[in-house]
C-alpha cells in the first residue's frame, strides 16, 4: 500500500486537489514499484450495476471526465511505464474527442454556409472521401462486430438469449448508441470546459436503481440545449437551408433527447424488452448465486417496510 498512496496534484482548479480517478493511478504507481499490474477480465462474484438511465450516467461521467484530464497530468511522472502513460492520454481523449468532434463539425458548417473552395476541393477527391469515410465506419462499428464474433467463436450466445437475439439486441443498442452520440458528445464537450475552466465539481454517486426519468427534470436539464439546436437550425435555414439535410444525424437526436431520455428510462420498456429477449446479458439468463442471494437477502429487508407502511 506504501507504493499507491495517492497525494493531491498541486495546482488550484479543477485540474488540481484530490485524483477523482484513482485506480489506473494506483496501478502505475504500483508498477513503478516494480510490481507486476494485471487487468482480470474473468473475475466472478462481485457486480455493480450500472446508472439506469441517460441523466445518471451523464452524471457519472462528468467525474470521470474530470478525473481522467487530471490524470493526463500524471503523463510526465518520472517512473511511470509507457503503458501506463498511454492509458492516461487514452483516458483523457475518451473525453476530449467530444469538442474535437463538435469543433470539427461547426468548422465544417462554417465552410458549408460560407461557401468555401476547400469543400469543391474535397469533392473532387472521391478516393480520399471513400477511404476517411471507411475509417470512420472502421472505428465506429469494428469493435461492435469483434465482440459479436467472440461471443459467438466462444459458443457464448445462449447466454444471451440464442444467436438470433444476441444479433437483433446488437442492432437495437447501436441504434440506441447512435442516437444518444450527439447527447453526449455536448454534455461531454460542457464536462470538458468545466474542468479546464476550474468551475467546482458537486460529486454524489448516481442512482443504480431503476426508476422513470420525469418529464420535468427531463425538461429542466435538456430543454438549455435543445432550445439552442432549434436556435442554431432556425439560423443555418436562413443562410442555407441544404445544410439541415447533412445534419440532421446529429441535429434530430439532439432535437429529441428529451422524449428519448424518458423513453428509455421507463421500467415497463425495459421489462418488455426483456421478455422478448431483448439486451439479454448472461447474468440474467441465468443469474449467479451471488446474486441471487442478494436478491433475497434485499426482498427480507423489504418486507418490514411494507408491512410497517
Amino acid at each position: 500500500m506504501k507504493h499507491c498512496a495517492l497525494d493531491r496534484i498541486k495546482g488550484t482548479g479543477g485540474m488540481a486537489g484530490s485524483i477523482l480517478s484513482h485506480d489506473f493511478v494506483e496501478a502505475a504507481l504500483m508498477r513503478r514499484a516494480g510490481f507486476h499490474v494485471w487487468l482480470v477480465a474473468d473475475l466472478v462474484g462481485s457486480y455493480e450495476q450500472q446508472p439506469p438511465d441517460l441523466l445518471a450516467e451523464l452524471q457519472r461521467d462528468r467525474r470521470w471526465c474530470q478525473g481522467n484530464l487530471q490524470n493526463a497530468r500524471l503523463i510526465a511522472e518520472p517512473g511511470i511505464h509507457p503503458v501506463h502513460r498511454s492509458m492516461f492520454g487514452t483516458g483523457a481523449m475518451a473525453y476530449l474527442s467530444a469538442p474535437l468532434w463538435l469543433c470539427f463539425m461547426t468548422l465544417g458548417t462554417a465552410l458549408w454556409l460560407s461557401g468555401s473552395p476547400m469543400l469543391a476541393d474535397w469533392a473532387r477527391l472521391p478516393g480520399e472521401l471513400i477511404g476517411l469515410w471507411a475509417w470512420t465506419l472502421c472505428m465506429l462499428f469494428l469493435p461492435r462486430i469483434l465482440g459479436l464474433a467472440a461471443v459467438v467463436l466462444k459458443g457464448q450466445q445462449n447466454a444471451y438469449g440464442g444467436i438470433a437475439s444476441l444479433l437483433r439486441s446488437a442492432l437495437l443498442e447501436t441504434l440506441i448508441a447512435l442516437l444518444q452520440a450527439p447527447i453526449r458528445m455536448l454534455a461531454h464537450s460542457l464536462f470538458v470546459v468545466i474542468a479546464l475552466t476550474g468551475l467546482k465539481l458537486e460529486w454524489k454517486s448516481p442512482p443504480r436503481e431503476a426508476a422513470a426519468v420525469p418529464w420535468r427534470h427531463a425538461l429542466a436539464q435538456l430543454a438549455p440545449m435543445s432550445g439552442v439546436i432549434v436556435l442554431l437550425a432556425l439560423g443555418i435555414a436562413m443562410i442555407d437551408a441544404r445544410a439541415l439535410v447533412w445534419l440532421l444525424p446529429v441535429g434530430l437526436p439532439l432535437l429529441l433527447s428529451i422524449p428519448m431520455t424518458v423513453l428509455t428510462s421507463q421500467v415497463g420498456v425495459g421489462r418488455a424488452l426483456r421478455s422478448a429477449s431483448y439486451l439479454l446479458i448472461p447474468e440474467e439468463t441465468r443469474s449467479p448465486a451471488v446474486l441471487r442471494r442478494a436478491w433475497l437477502h434485499a426482498s427480507e429487508l423489504a418486507q418490514p417496510r411494507l408491512l410497517a407502511a
